[in-house]
C-alpha cells in the first residue's frame, strides 16, 4: 500500500515548503522508491494561468497541458516525477468540483458542507495521484493559522484514518529565527505554529526548523519538550547557497533515516553521488558568464523560476557559473540597449504576454543580432526575434496582432484552426473564447532540421516540448523570410506550425514556440540552455574566480 506525507508551513511563508517536499523526493528516490509529489493550493482560482506572474510567480504547465503552481517545476527538477492535471488542485478547483457534483445531483438531496463534502473531495483529489507510487509527498500551499487551509488541513486529519495511521507521516516547516542583537535562537514562533497545528487536530511527526546555523541538542531539546516530539525528530533544515544542497543537508540531519523508521520501510541508504557532483559544479565551477534576461515581470524572481533554473543547469554542463543581469524592457524602450547590454555574454528573451515593453524586447533583440552576442528566444521571445527580423533585415511593417490588431504585415497571429497533436483534433481559435481557451497548451511533437543549431543541441531530429502560448508564426511569410536568411529549424510534424527559428551567419541565435525551461534539471540540464550557455562561455573564455 502507498504511504503519505504531508508537509506543511508555519510562523512565515516562502520558508521553502516547495523545495523542501522536492528534497525529500530526492532522498526517497534515491533509496529507490517510486515517489509522486503533489501541491494543494489554497487559493480560489482554478488554477493558475490568470493569475499575474509578479503577484504569484512563474505558471508551469505539464505535458498534459495542465497550468499548475512553480511549485511543480521544484518536485520535476529534484526527482523523476512526471507530472500531471493530478498533481495540483486549487481550493477553486475543489470547489468547482463539488458544486457540478450538486448539481448533477450526485448528493442525493444532501446539505453540502464543508465537511464531509470539501474534505472528502479533498481526500479523493489527494488518491487521484496516488497510483502506483510507494510514496506520495503533499504539500499544503499557505501557512497554518490561515483561514483559507483549514478544510485542507481537516481532511489531511481524516485522511490518518482513512489510510491507516501506519501509512502516514506529518512533517511541519517552521522558523527557528536567529536574533542578532540578542545573540540568541529564538523557538517561540515554533512552538506557536505547533500550537495551532495541534488546536486543528495535526500532532507532526517531525518538524523541519529553517534556520541559519545549526540547532544545537539543547535547543532541539527545547523544542522537543514543547511540541510533544522526540528531539531527534527536530530537524535542522539550514540555510544553504544553492537549494541543490537541500537533499545533503537533510541526509545529514538524517532526515531519510527518521522517515523510514517512522513508515517501516527497509531500504538502503541513499547514494547522492548525482547530487554532490552538481553542488561541486554549481559552488567551484572553472568558468563564469554574464547572461542578460531581458522581462518585463523582473519584479519577482520566481516569474521567471524554472527558467532561472534551467540558465543554471545549463552552467553546470559547461562548468560555468552563470551570472544574472536582470534587465526591464521597457527601460531599453527609454533608455537605449547599449546601457544594459554592452557587457554580457549572452541575451535571454523569455515568454510573457500583453504590448508592454515589448518594444524593448525587440531592440534587445536587434542588438544580439547585430552584436554577434549569442541569443536565446522563449515563446514571446521567438515571436519577437521574428518580428525584428521581419522589420528590419527583410523590410516589412510587421508586427503581432496581439499587438496591433490590423498590422500590415501579421508575421505573427492568431490561427484560427490548428491540428492539435496531442489530441487528434482540430482546434478552432478566437478572441471570443474563455480566457485560456485559446491556448496551445502542454507538450508536442516537433521535428528538426539537420545541420542546424537546434539539430546539434539535442543530438536528434524527433523531440517533444511543452508550450503556452496563443499566437504563431504566419507562414504567408516563411518563404520571404527564409530567402533572406531566417532558417526554420524546428516544426510540427505536418509542418504546419514552426517552432524553431535561427539566423545565419551568427555565434548562436535561436528563438523556439515552446518553453524548453520546464524539462530541464540540474542532473539531465536541457539541451538548448547548455548550447546556449555553452555558446556564451566561447564567446569569453572568462575563468570564475
Amino acid at each position: 500500500m502507498s504511504k503519505y506525507i504531508f508537509v506543511t508551513g508555519g510562523v512565515v511563508s516562502a520558508l521553502g515548503k516547495g523545495i523542501a517536499a522536492a528534497a525529500i523526493g530526492a532522498l526517497l528516490e534515491a533509496k529507490g522508491l517510486k515517489v509522486t509529489i503533489q501541491k494543494l493550493d489554497p487559493y480560489i482560482n482554478v488554477d493558475p494561468g490568470t493569475l499575474s506572474p509578479i503577484q504569484h510567480g512563474e505558471v508551469f504547465v505539464t505535458d498534459d497541458g495542465c497550468e499548475t503552481d512553480l511549485d511543480l517545476g521544484h518536485y520535476e527538477r529534484f526527482t523523476h516525477v512526471t507530472t500531471s492535471i493530478d498533481n495540483n488542485y486549487t481550493t477553486g478547483k475543489i470547489y468547482y468540483e463539488v458544486i457540478s457534483k450538486e448539481r448533477r445531483g450526485d448528493y442525493l438531496g444532501d446539505t453540502v458542507q464543508v465537511v464531509p463534502h470539501i474534505t472528502n473531495e479533498i481526500k479523493r483529489a489527494i488518491k487521484s495521484a496516488t497510483h502506483d507510487n510507494d510514496i506520495q509527498i503533499v504539500e499544503i500551499g499557505g501557512t497554518v493559522g490561515d483561514i483559507e487551509s483549514l478544510p485542507f488541513l481537516e481532511a489531511i486529519r481524516q485522511f490518518r484514518y482513512t489510510v491507516g495511521r501506519e501509512n502516514v507521516l506529518y512533517i511541519h516547516l517552521t522558523l527557528v529565527p536567529y536574533i542578532r542583537a540578542a545573540g540568541e535562537i529564538k523557538t517561540k514562533p515554533t512552538q506557536h505554529s505547533v500550537k495551532e497545528l495541534r488546536a486543528i487536530g495535526i500532532q507532526p511527526d517531525i518538524l523541519l526548523c529553517r534556520t541559519e546555523q545549526l540547532l544545537s541538542a539543547d535547543v532541539k531539546r527545547k523544542i522537543a519538550i514543547h511540541c510533544n516530539i522526540d528531539s531527534d525528530a527536530v530537524i535542522s533544515a539550514l540555510d544553504v547557497s544553492t537549494v541543490y544542497e537541500v537533499p545533503l543537508s537533510f541526509r545529514e540531519e538524517g532526515l531519510d533515516k527518521l522517515i523510514e523508521k517512522k513508515l517501516s520501510l527497509n531500504r538502503p541508504d541513499p547514494d547522492l553521488s548525482v547530487w554532490e557532483d552538481v553542488v561541486r559544479k554549481i559552488k567551484a565551477p572553472k568558468y563564469q558568464t554574464n547572461i542578460a534576461i531581458v522581462g518585463k515581470y523582473i519584479d519577482l524572481k520566481d516569474s521567471y523560476k524554472s527558467l532561472s533554473e534551467a540558465l543554471i543547469h545549463g552552467g553546470i554542463a559547461n562548468d560555468a557559473r552563470v551570472n544574472f543581469h536582470w534587465v526591464d524592457s521597457e527601460e531599453i524602450e527609454s533608455q537605449g540597449a547599449e546601457k544594459f547590454l554592452s557587457d554580457v555574454d549572452g541575451i535571454l528573451v523569455p515568454g510573457g504576454f500583453g504590448i508592454r515593453g515589448i518594444e524593448g524586447k525587440i531592440e534587445a533583440i536587434r542588438y544580439a543580432r547585430e552584436k554577434k552576442i549569442p541569443f536565446f528566444g522563449i515563446c514571446l521571445g521567438m515571436q519577437c526575434a521574428v518580428i525584428e527580423y521581419s522589420r528590419n533585415v527583410c523590410g516589412l511593417s510587421a508586427n503581432s496582432t496581439e499587438f496591433e490588431k490590423n498590422v500590415k504585415e501579421p508575421v505573427i497571429y492568431l490561427m484560427e484552426r490548428w491540428h492539435n497533436h496531442r489530441t487528434g483534433k482540430v482546434e478552432v481559435r478566437d478572441e471570443g473564447a474563455e480566457m485560456g481557451g485559446t491556448m496551445r497548451l502542454g507538450a508536442y511533437p516537433c521535428v528538426l532540421t539537420k545541420d542546424t543549431n537546434a539539430a546539434a543541441a539535442y543530438k536528434q531530429t524527433d523531440i517533444s516540448e511543452r508550450h503556452r502560448h496563443r499566437y504563431e508564426f504566419n507562414n504567408k511569410y516563411k518563404e520571404l523570410l527564409c530567402s533572406k536568411g531566417l532558417v526554420v529549424s524546428g516544426t510540427s510534424p505536418d509542418k504546419e506550425l514552426v517552432e524553431i527559428v535561427e539566423i545565419k551567419d551568427h555565434p548562436w541565435f535561436l528563438g523556439c514556440q515552446f518553453h524548453p525551461e520546464f524539462k530541464s534539471k540540474p542532473i539531465q540540464p536541457h539541451p538548448l540552455f547548455s548550447a546556449f550557455i555553452g555558446a556564451a562561455v566561447k564567446e569569453k573564455r572568462e575563468l570564475f574566480t
